[in-house]
């Protein structure tokens, strides 16, 4: 008996076993102290010590870390890894009686679980009181249905000598950030005074505004604190303003002009001396902003001088001349292939196009019957464009015979063969729209993709339904555009001007089409106020 009870214990010594490790970690790190300590005043230090109860370290501090008002040189903030302390190392001269603050957003997390410290900020006054006073609002993008975060909302203290263009060149007295589940900004700590609101959706981080690259929102008018208002910014990408390239000599007789901006009114005129029989024309492309001019006789010179004029703009502008060959004329189609019913074939030439010969062209169903059709030259972008009725699940070939095209200089094009096909009615499918409670007209209502890439649009100048066919199955979201200028199409803001851009109201959610269904909504549209960008998009019952 002795015997089997110390083979028994033997055996329950000798069973092996993992060990639990104890319950998961989910509590975040504390604080024990900080030197000197959140909220002081008078704070004349170089450096911040804040003890945690554990170890800790930072995660994306760049992405989180917001200061403001901010420095000219940030400060150094350690730990690189992992430590108890987190240590800010002043390297900027402070401001004096000024309140900042220092916020980490949630990059403190502890060492093991990653669990972070939410939303810690410090916070000192150079001066001898916390500044107090607040301010809120939200974001929205005129362009999308939401703004595309982070955005850095900005104060800019008014005072004597300031001007509306410091956003450019300056970093603002105050920056918060918008918070990205509401699209909403707080900013806190504030001093009494008179500021600028200002919105940035600032690609390089750096505080100020680039036209180029960043998105811009403001408030109408400056803002006095303290104030109990809260206030709704539109976000919006500025038009660039004109500017123009270099011109070079692209071919033979042919002029190239690169630029930036609305070139809707740009023209080339020629100043040098020219033969007496001397022609030119120009064309802008439709994908690439430059203006091709184009001219014969060719003329022996060094270089010409031509003119640029654009809206208010007048300029001269030379280009050196050298020996090149002449282009020959070709013809590519920008959207052969599968088409919708009410699509074009749009043709595009290299060398402007002077006429068009339709009794060289011929439209063939893949039945070998010959359809009725139409050929028109734009001459603004260089295009021919036929068109003719399409049935469903049909093929048709276009043909266009030497002589169907002529170009600027006599050329005409080869023989050209183009394919169209559609697709059957059933893998389309339809939206009806119907409209109510619209504030004002006209109005241009949008349907646009997932990448709020334009499909279709209808300008209403009164309230009727509204029908897009010839659907792709997919979402789409639908926007109203509030055309206040009249000229059918959306116009943005201009900041140095105060100009806002025309508002736009999305449909809240995305729709979704189905190939071979009727989708029917309607997009009811609720006043706030008797001011069109004041509206609220709200959802009928289906």
């Amino acid at each position: 008996m002795a015997l089997l009870l110390l083979i028994a214990v033997s055996t329950q010594c000798a069973k092996k076993g993992s060990p639990s490790g104890g319950a998961k970690d989910t509590i975040a790190p504390n604080i024990v102290r900080t030197v000197p300590e959140n909220f002081s005043t008078n704070f004349d230090a170089n450096e911040i010590r804040i003890v945690f109860n554990e170890y800790i370290k930072l995660e994306e501090l760049q992405k989180n870390l917001l200061i403001s008002p901010p420095m000219e040189y940030p400060p150094v903030i350690t730990p690189l890894s992992t430590s108890k302390t987190l240590k800010i190392s002043i390297q900027d001269t402070l401001l004096e009686n000024t309140t900042y603050s220092i916020s980490f957003g949630n990059s403190i997390v502890d060492n093991n679980e990653s669990i972070p410290f939410e939303d810690y900020k410090y916070v000192f006054s150079t001066g001898p009181y916390i500044d107090s006073l607040t301010l809120s609002g939200s974001i929205r993008d005129v362009e999308r249905p939401r703004p595309e975060n982070p955005t850095t909302v900005a104060l800019y203290e008014i005072t004597e000598g300031v001007t509306d263009s410091m956003v450019y060149t300056q970093k603002p007295t105050y920056v918060t950030r918008v918070k990205d589940d509401a699209d909403t900004f707080q900013f806190t700590n504030l001093k009494a005074g008179t500021y600028l609101l200002v919105a940035l959706k600032d690609e390089a981080k750096n505080y100020t505004f680039q036209p180029k690259t960043d998105k811009i929102a403001f408030a109408n008018s400056s803002i006095t604190l303290p104030t109990d208002s809260t206030y709704t910014l539109n976000l919006f990408k500025e038009t660039s303003s004109f500017k123009p390239g270099n011109p070079r000599l692209a071919g033979k007789q042919h002029i190239a002009l690169g630029y930036e901006g609305d070139a809707e009114n740009l023209t080339l005129a020629m100043l040098s001396d020219v033969p007496p029989d001397f022609r030119h024309t120009s064309y802008r492309e439709a994908t690439k902003d430059t203006l091709h001019y184009w001219f014969k006789p060719n003329v022996v010179a060094d270089s010409l001088v031509l003119a640029i004029a654009n809206g208010d703009l007048r300029d001269t502008v030379s280009v050196r001349m050298k020996e090149l060959y002449r282009d020959s004329l070709e013809i590519s189609a920008v959207n052969a292939g599968v088409q919708i019913p009410t699509d074009t074939l749009r043709l595009q030439a290299n060398i402007p196009l002077t006429s068009v010969n339709e009794s060289n062209i011929t439209v063939i169903r893949g039945d070998s019957v010959s359809v009725p059709f139409r050929a028109t030259l734009r001459e603004k972008f260089n295009q021919v464009r036929i068109a003719f009725q399409k049935e469903p699940s049909q093929a048709y070939n276009v043909s266009l015979l030497p002589g169907a095209l002529i170009d600027f200089f006599g050329a005409t094009n080869d023989t050209l063969q183009y394919r169209v096909q559609t697709r059957a009615l059933a893998d389309y499918g339809t939206l009806r729209l119907s409209l109510s409670n619209i504030a004002a007209f006209p109005v241009i209502v949008q349907l646009v993709d997932t990448k709020f890439n334009l499909i279709a649009q209808r300008v209403l100048s009164e309230n009727k339904p509204i029908l897009f066919e010839y659907l792709t199955p997919a979402q789409y979201y639908v926007r109203v555009i509030f055309d206040t200028n009249e000229n059918a199409r959306w116009d943005t803001g201009w900041y140095l001007e105060g100009r806002q851009p025309e508002e736009i109201i999305y449909y809240p959610a995305p729709l979704e089409v189905r190939a071979n269904w009727d989708l029917n909504e309607t997009f009811r549209l609720t006043e706030r106020n008797r001011d069109p960008s004041e509206t609220e998009a709200v959802p009928e019952d289906r």
